[in-house]
């Protein structure tokens, strides 16, 4: 498994809860990082996803 795409699935997570913070508390610019880090995450796993399909075709 390729670091990417545990950093981004850790990235995705913590994206999660602090959108659900941000909502909680009614902080607008709280939720709107969470959602960027949420989104951030899910691409950064997606490239580690591409990295090992990439690295098991060359085996």
């Amino acid at each position: 498994m390729d670091k990417d795409r545990i950093e981004g699935a850790a990235r995705s997570i913590k994206g999660s809860i602090k959108e659900a913070a941000g909502k909680l508390t009614g902080d607008t610019k709280t939720e709107a990082e969470g959602r960027g880090e949420k989104a951030a995450g899910k691409v950064q796993n997606s490239i580690g996803g591409a990295k090992d399909a990439a690295r098991d075709a060359l085996k």
